[in-house]
């Protein structure tokens, strides 16, 4: 049962707009149809992080982006939770410390690269440099940026260089050999106030609210601007956005993971072919471990 996966993915450019897309889309499907069908997925992606692993020409940088309560935690649990954990890094990045404003915006992403052969996952990204700050802007003047001391420096000219090192540096990452996959988990208003409602009502999930989640939902049409100005900006041919309906979490989750089933598909991952040598080598170990008594 294959859902239309080309559906949510994003050119990008001047004709992309987030009203287009449906956050309630389900595929016409019947939800425990499709729970079966992401363990059929999950059993698949198995048997190709395998292949990732052996063949260790590629590695697959999954990121995550979106508002607060839109299911990335877990969508992360529930698609990946079938795979060898050796193979996986999960990455949940926050506020920049000390020694990461010490640097460039990338660079602790960078450090948290997948080597070839694995897969990252990245819950929010380098992509929080041109969301979040740019709904506040005052945080870039953490950064120390030269020529950067005051707000209202930081100005479109600005915004544009930095899509433009985004865009380079996942042209760097694509030429060697990682797939950068890209989500943005895209929830409604009303759905996200029912799930910050579920987290108050119910004591177990508490934990998860604050109250400065109700202050960043108060700018939602500003996170909505900064989202598109992103995606229309860094989805490219070799890196593209998907944007995933996701008020139904189970569709969700399901659409995610038949996207990175397809793209891991796509790789033609091969097995290495040991040199005749080692392979009769091979035959001649398992002849004396056959003789054994």
């Amino acid at each position: 049962m294959k859902t239309n996966t080309k559906k949510y993915l994003t050119k990008g450019g001047d004709k992309f707009f987030l009203k287009d897309y449906n956050t309630t889309y389900d595929g016409h499907l019947d939800k425990e149809a499709g729970k079966e069908e992401l363990e059929r997925v999950k059993e698949e992606l198995k048997d190709y992080q395998e292949a990732l692993y052996a063949s260790d020409s590629h590695s697959l940088l999954i990121i995550f982006q979106a508002m607060d309560a839109a299911g990335k935690d877990s969508a992360i649990e529930h698609v990946m939770s079938g795979l060898n954990p050796q193979g996986c890094q999960v990455y949940s990045f926050k506020t920049p410390n000390s020694e990461e404003y010490n640097h460039d915006f990338l660079w602790r992403h960078y450090k948290a690269l997948p080597e070839r052969g694995k897969i990252g996952i990245h819950n929010r990204s380098h992509y929080e440099n041109v969301l979040v700050c740019k709904v506040h802007p005052e945080y870039v003047l953490s950064e120390n940026i030269p020529g950067y001391d005051d707000v209202k420096k930081i100005d479109k000219k600005f915004w544009k260089a930095r899509y433009e090192s985004i865009r380079n540096f996942e042209n760097h990452l694509t030429a060697n050999g990682t797939v950068v996959l890209k989500f943005f988990l895209h929830v409604s208003k009303d759905e996200q106030k029912q799930r910050f409602l579920d987290r108050i009502e119910e004591p177990s999930k508490n934990w998860k609210f604050s109250a400065g989640d109700l202050k960043e939902r108060a700018l939602w049409k500003d996170y909505m601007a900064a989202y598109e100005d992103a995606i229309r900006e860094t989805s490219t041919e070799t890196a593209p956005w998907y944007v995933i309906p996701a008020d139904k979490k189970w569709y969700a989750r399901l659409a995610i993971s038949q996207i990175i089933e397809e793209t891991l598909e796509s790789l033609n991952l091969k097995y290495p072919v040991l040199p005749k040598e080692e392979a009769d080598q091979l035959e001649t170990i398992k002849q004396q471990l056959l003789s054994e008594k």
